[in-house]
């Protein structure tokens, strides 16, 4: 494709700071020119008139007709219509004649001459987030856009899109005003091709042989010459281009280098798109083929890409993959955050943010990286996601606006770096400036260049990290994902897996709440590192839980786990550190089986290692005995459960350890538990064992649950007993409302007790947080069944029906020695006022 030496008269010069010569003229017109049409011309939006400009054109030597120097954007000529909608417009003539498309040729002195019939095409320059201009391209044969030369121009928009984005990134970097032409403009010379992909023969214009070094008469069409003058290391990333897949109908850009006869290495860029035959098969790929010297990286910038290479050579997790990358680049970039994060389906995973002060992110970011798994929803990042999409570098300037989830990110500028690996985008990772920042050519060279190195390195340590992050999600799977709300207390947790090696411990966590206003706290650690390990601690926490419901005393809990542990199939053991604790009271009941003390912090600040007496480890003697010690909690008291892997280490003594995370508990602030909980973690980032802290604060309750019990004898008119005891009971309580529900439910459920079980019956009436819950409690081991359907003439088998009917909750658990059944009924609005003023007056 010649390119068309450019008019004088069609040619619009532009003050810009830099004075243009008739060498760099000639460069524009082989920019423009390349697209092979008569007339070219590129629009930019003029500043704040609703309004493109005519920023440069090209050719008009052969054109039938011109273009006007400007486009109204609300106007419905196809160019304003390509700026606002994304899509390429490929109008008629009736078209042409809209909103002044179209003028007379230059230089027609001819008074109302009218515009020719010719072909006319209007390509928007940029994405959604940015669009840059439009690119308008005239040729006077009316069908001289096929489908080919239009995949071509597309193609070409898209390179024209990518250096008017570099020109304005280095003209603001050296005089601070946004300009889209300059002489920098030479970065966008391209040529085209035409790629037959089942013979491999390529028809490569007489540009895109020059950028190779290639003279027409050497060029025998085979793609494999072509390849022969590429660097080693770019050439796996262009065959997986011509790979099944490898490059879609919608497009594909990668940039790489290529080695000319004189030894000098040149950057290249290239844009492609397949074409699919009727049968669905790919047939051919066409392409753009540019000079992308401007990401060619300067001394500074391969000093620092050797450095990361040389930092990612060691690492063998994705936490220390991202570590290094920021490492790396914020103090080069001066950015004041970074954020690293692995795609998962349509998920993206954060492994590191800069600083890592919650405070430094928006909310959003706050609340996923504070859980354990800090994963967002691509979606709700659409910036990001079309970045992704896109594959390459991304900036946003200052002031720019953004979804809430990167607002704060970077108000001063804000760059995301798409992490490519073997065809795909393997992660991404953002740069944020506080201050207004001047994005430069050099900073979107070194992004470039240290991407793809990232990316590689996020996949091998995936491959790596694979066996880990089986057994990691085994681990998680059997850990609870949330803590219940406590009456009287907040509960946190925090897990953090090893960071070193490739298997995972068995430290667990569980907050279980009982019966009575009162809560276990139980954390334990199963010996070893291994997915067995793992099963190990699922199994154990599940029979410690289900024997904790049951209402077995704390001791009598882990005797009995215990005695299980022994029956299991495994030589491994396990410590654990159980609590009781009367949220109503503030009364603590600790077991220690092995494991570490708990650690206190009074409310005055003061901390302490709470002398618990201590049984063997679970699962080493069947006579093992594990005695009770009683503790009282006052208001405001922080109680913390650990395990080893946050005191000791291989240079940590575990004397040492627990007197650092003493010390980092007293400093803490107990306003804020979940931030208490951060401060105990600190800021290791390599662990050999895993690390789990679980901690309450006890706040006590202002308002006591009121509790009434009667034990049922078992009389024939045991039932009106318990109606009597309930009536009493509920006026006490200024109870009236519900009172004939609460007493269908006393009948119904106390009636079923005496009629099949056998042994003691027991009526429990608790009123706390507006609820009156009923709870019957017999010795049969057996649920209640409640019937499917019951025949009208059937005696009885409705009174599981008429308490679900009338109940807000009902169900039954188990207890030692039998079951509970229960109900809650739900309180009216007067009653729950009356409930509040008697608390009030009883304080």
């Amino acid at each position: 494709m010649d390119a068309l030496a450019p008019r004088a008269d069609t040619t619009v010069a532009y003050d810009d700071g830099f004075p243009r010569t008739e060498a760099e003229q000639a460069v524009t017109a082989r920019v423009l020119g390349s697209s092979g049409a008569e007339l070219t011309a590129v629009y930019v939006p003029a500043e704040g008139d609703g309004e493109l400009q005519l920023a440069e054109m090209v050719g008009g030597s052969g054109a039938p007709c011109g273009l006007p120097s400007r486009y109204d954007l609300s106007g419905d000529s196809p160019v304003a219509a390509a700026f606002r909608t994304g899509l390429p417009q490929w109008p008629g003539p009736a078209e042409q004649a809209a909103g002044g498309t179209l003028t007379a040729p230059p230089g027609d002195g001819r008074a109302g001459a009218a515009p020719a019939a010719a072909a006319l095409g209007a390509l928007p320059l940029g994405g959604d987030a940015k669009r840059l201009g439009c690119l308008v391209v005239l040729d006077q044969a009316a069908d001289a856009f096929d489908d080919d030369r239009r995949h071509l121009l597309e193609l070409h928009a898209d390179q024209v899109a990518a250096g008017l984005e570099a020109v304005a990134a280095r003209v603001m970097a050296r005089t601070g005003r946004r300009q889209l032409l300059g002489p920098g403009l030479d970065a966008l010379r391209g040529g085209a091709f035409t790629l037959v992909l089942h013979t491999g023969r390529i028809d490569a214009d007489a540009r895109v042989l020059e950028l190779f070094g290639i003279g027409p008469q050497e060029f025998d069409g085979r793609v494999e010459t072509l390849l022969e003058h590429t660097a080693p290391d770019d050439v796996p990333a262009l065959m997986q281009t011509v790979e099944p897949g490898g490059a879609s109908a919608v497009g594909r850009q990668l940039s790489f280098r290529i080695r000319r006869a004189n030894g000098e290495l040149r950057w290249l860029s290239l844009r492609c798109r397949v074409l699919i035959d009727a049968e669905g098969t790919p047939e051919r790929m066409l392409g753009v083929v540019a000079d992308a010297s401007y990401l060619r990286p300067s001394a500074d910038e391969v000093s620092v890409v050797q450095r990361l290479s040389a930092a990612l050579a060691g690492t063998t997790t994705i936490r220390e993959v991202s570590r290094a990358v920021v490492t790396a680049l914020r103090a080069p970039l001066a950015a004041s955050r970074m954020a690293v994060a692995e795609r998962a389906a349509d998920r993206l995973v954060v492994t590191l943010l800069d600083p890592p002060e919650p405070e430094s992110w928006p909310a959003s970011w706050q609340s996923a990286w504070r859980s354990e798994w800090p994963e967002v929803s691509a979606h709700s990042l659409p910036t990001v996601e079309g970045v992704l999409r896109a594959g390459h570098v991304a900036v946003w300037p200052p002031g720019s606006e953004l979804e809430p989830g990167l607002a704060g990110v970077g108000p001063g500028g804000l760059a995301v770096l798409p992490l490519p690996a073997n065809g795909q985008n393997v992660g991404v990772c953002l740069v944020g400036w506080d201050d207004p920042h001047r994005f430069g050519p050099e900073e979107r060279s070194l992004l470039t260049a240290t991407a793809g190195l990232a990316g590689q390195a996020l996949v091998r340590a995936h491959a790596l990290d694979a066996g880990h992050e089986l057994a990691t999600m085994l681990q998680r799977s059997l850990l609870p994902r949330t803590l219940p709300e406590l009456a009287g207390g907040v509960a946190v947790v925090r897990y953090l897996p090893a960071t070193m090696g490739l298997e995972v411990g068995g430290d667990w966590y569980d907050v279980i709440p009982l019966s009575d206003g009162h809560v276990a706290l139980v954390i334990g650690d199963v010996e070893g590192h291994s997915a067995g390990a793992a099963t190990i601690m699922g199994q154990m926490r599940t029979a410690i839980r289900a024997y904790a419901v049951e209402g077995h005393p704390p001791d009598v809990v882990i005797a009995h786990a215990n005695r299980l542990l022994l029956g299991m199939e495994t030589d491994l053991f396990a410590t654990c550190c159980y609590v009781d604790l009367d949220m109503e009271e503030g009364i603590a009941w600790f077991v220690r089986a092995g494991h570490l003390p708990p650690l206190l912090r009074h409310p005055d600040g003061s901390t302490e290692e709470v002398p618990v007496e201590g049984g063997p480890p679970l699962g080493v003697s069947a006579e093992g005995e594990f005695p009770l010690t009683e503790v009282g909690l006052a208001p405001g008291t922080v109680l913390v459960l650990l395990t080893d892997g946050l005191a000791e280490s291989s240079r940590l003594p575990l004397e040492d350890g627990i007197r650092q995370v003493r010390a980092a508990l007293a400093a803490a602030d107990p306003a804020d538990a979940g931030r208490l909980a951060d401060d105990l973690l600190g800021g290791a980032e390599r662990r050999h064992d895993d690390v789990a802290v679980l901690v309450l604060r006890y706040d006590g309750m202002r308002v006591r649950p009121a509790r009434a019990r009667w034990a049922v004898w078992r009389l024939p008119d045991a039932v009106m007993h318990a109606r009597r005891f309930t009536s009493r009971t509920l006026r006490k309580w200024q109870i009236t409302e519900e009172m004939d529900v609460a007493l269908l439910v006393v009948s119904e459920l106390v009636t079923n007790a005496i009629a099949h079980t056998q042994g003691e019956v027991q009526l429990d009436l608790t009123l706390a947080a507006g609820r009156l819950r009923i709870a019957v409690n017999d010795g049969s081991p057996r649920a209640p069944v409640k019937p499917v359907s019951v025949d009208w003439e059937a005696t009885g088998g409705r009174g599981l029906l008429l308490v679900e009917a009338v109940s807000a909750a009902w169900g039954s658990v188990p207890l030692s020695g039998g079951k509970q059944v229960w109900s809650e009924i739900g309180l009216g609005p007067e009653e729950r006022l009356a409930q509040a003023a008697a608390a009030e007056a009883g304080e």
